[in-house]
């Protein structure tokens, strides 16, 4: 008799539910189809439920790959992803779980990306902006109201539910969600180089608010179709960020609204407990703006958004391993300079401090600031790329094309 499976994630630990959890073969309730993506450590598959016809994408995770930091990455990711419940979230069905395989059983969408479904728009105005800005906030918020932070908020996680005429948005791929508490702060160096915020380059324990910075420069882009922060360098994109360094050009935000950049300047806030909420987002002005401006066409956004999409994705395909490398080293020298810090003030004031070339040397290194300027850290931190379960650059959330089939 075969031996029982080794569980890799456990039924009620504060979202996976034992009725969502099984061990029995996946293949017995699912018909696997054509491959939709595949990575070093996972791979996702079109499916096909044998007792209803619904169509799913079954994310199968080769859990020999997986070291003990990835396999409780994964029980997080499927407790807050079985805890949300809200339309504008993609939602995990249930897991199953063998002896080599982990199954994600996850709801398909097959519109595309945010990015690339409106850059393809004919007409696009503030409306527009406005309609996607308030349901990836109604994602966000609901997470927020559970104490969970996704810390991944980026266009490639933003995906439309199914081909025009559907405009719902989900919010996908909460690998590197965690579940807050009064007693459990965060302070893992994560999420995407040009969409985090500043507390978490500075190395500080960070909260709810790292989401609505994200939210801010995703507005900022829905708006004139190029990011608030951007350098070719990521420790100099890093240095503008902290600093919340950004303007509103001409004559690319001349035709927006006072309103929306207010709004954006209220989540664009280097101070987190100053930075707009979920909630106060839909108490702002803008949001209800129903003028006739609203609807007029931003004439710069289809050509900079088109071109900023462009350089966004063949920058992600050959150098996101590399970027998150460098928020590592640059958060790394930031820890190290912090020990200096303190070192040098428990020291006679003219003493030399024999590391202090050494932190310096780590800042430049990094392309950070020296050792007296780099932000102070309370610990060194901790890695910036993902989990093996649920890393970016190995299999994309679950979008499928809108002409998808099974395969025979």
């Amino acid at each position: 008799m075969a031996d029982a499976p080794v569980p890799l994630v456990k039924a009620n630990t504060g979202g996976l539910r034992t009725g969502q959890y099984h061990t029995g073969p996946c293949e017995d309730n699912y018909k696997f189809g054509r491959t939709l993506g595949k990575g070093s450590f996972a791979t996702v598959k079109l499916a096909t439920c044998k007792e209803d016809g619904s169509k799913w994408a079954i994310k199968v995770i080769d859990k020999r790959a997986l070291n003990q930091e990835d396999k409780e990455a994964l029980q997080v990711e499927c407790d807050t992803m079985m805890q949300v419940n809200h339309d504008n979230i993609v939602r995990l069905k249930e897991v199953y779980d063998n002896n080599n395989n982990f199954y994600m059983v996850l709801e398909i969408c097959s519109g595309g990306e945010l990015f690339d479904r409106i850059v393809e728009m004919e007409k696009y105005s503030e409306a527009d902006a406005r309609f996607a800005f308030a349901q990836m906030t109604e994602a966000v918020g609901h997470c927020h109201k559970l104490n969970i932070v996704h810390r991944d908020l980026k266009p490639e996680n933003l995906l439309y539910a199914g081909a025009l005429p559907n405009m719902t948005l989900k919010l996908a791929d909460f690998g590197l969600a965690q579940i807050v508490t009064a007693h459990k702060h965060l302070h893992t160096a994560c999420g995407t180089p040009g969409y985090v915020a500043p507390e978490i380059l500075m190395g500080e324990e960070y909260d709810k608010e790292v989401d609505m910075w994200s939210l801010g420069v995703i507005l900022y882009i829905l708006l004139c179709g190029f990011p608030p922060f951007y350098e070719e360098h990521t420790p100099e994109l890093f240095k503008i960020i902290k600093k919340g360094e950004y303007d509103f050009p001409s004559p690319y935000w001349d035709d927006i609204s006072d309103g929306a950049k207010d709004l954006v300047k209220k989540l664009l806030v280097v101070d987190p407990k100053k930075r707009f909420t979920a909630a106060d987002v839909f108490t702002h002005a803008w949001m209800e703006d129903k003028s006739d401006s609203s609807g007029k066409t931003l004439v710069h956004f289809q050509g900079n958004l088109r071109k900023y999409n462009a350089k966004r994705k063949f920058k992600g395909a050959i150098e996101g391993v590399m970027m998150a490398n460098m928020l590592q080293r640059v958060l790394k020298a930031g820890a190290r300079a912090a020990a200096e810090k303190i070192q040098e003030k428990q020291s006679p004031k003219n003493s030399a401090s024999p590391k202090k070339v050494e932190a310096e040397g780590a800042a430049a290194e990094a392309g950070g600031a020296p050792a007296a300027e780099a932000p102070a850290a309370p610990a060194p931190a901790e890695t910036a790329e993902k989990p093996a379960a649920a890393a970016a650059e190995d299999v994309p959330p679950t979008p499928v094309p809108a002409d998808a089939t099974i395969a025979a």
